[in-house]
C-alpha cells in the first residue's frame, strides 16, 4: 500500500545553488517533496501548467522578473497555492516594496522553512 503522494514544490530562483539549498532544507527535515525548478518567467509558466505545484517557493529578486510577478502568475494559474518568498536580504528591488506572500524566509535561515511549509500545508 502506498502512502500519500509527495508534496509538489516549485522553486523559483535564478541561482541553481540557492534552489538546491532550498530543496535540501526540505529533504533534510524529512519532508516527502517532489521539487521542480524554474529559473525565469517562461519556465515558471510551463511548470505551473504542467507540474501544478501545491506550493511555490520564490526568490524575491529575479533578473528581469520579480517575486511579485511570480506570485501573480502562480495565483492566476492556481488561485489557492501558497507562496513563500525567499530572500538573501530585507532589501527588495529599489523603488518596490517587498511582496507579501504567505511567508517570508531569509536564505540564511532555511532551517525554518520546513516548519513554515508544514504549517501552511496544514491550514
Amino acid at each position: 500500500m502506498q502512502g500519500p503522494a509527495p508534496l509538489r514544490v516549485l522553486i523559483v530562483d535564478d541561482s541553481p545553488d540557492d534552489a538546491e539549498l532550498t530543496e535540501l532544507a526540505l529533504h533534510d527535515a524529512g519532508m516527502d517533496v517532489e521539487c521542480r525548478r524554474a529559473y525565469g518567467e517562461a519556465g515558471l509558466a510551463d511548470l505551473l501548467r504542467e507540474f501544478r505545484p501545491q506550493l511555490v517557493l520564490s526568490d524575491v529578486n529575479l533578473p528581469g522578473f520579480s517575486g511579485a510577478q511570480a506570485m501573480a502568475m502562480a495565483r492566476t494559474a492556481l488561485p489557492d497555492v501558497p507562496v513563500v518568498f525567499l530572500t538573501g536580504s530585507a532589501i527588495g528591488v529599489p523603488g518596490e516594496e517587498l511582496p507579501v506572500g504567505d511567508a517570508l524566509v531569509f536564505k540564511d535561515e532555511l532551517t525554518l522553512l520546513p516548519d513554515i511549509v508544514r504549517r501552511l500545508m496544514a491550514a
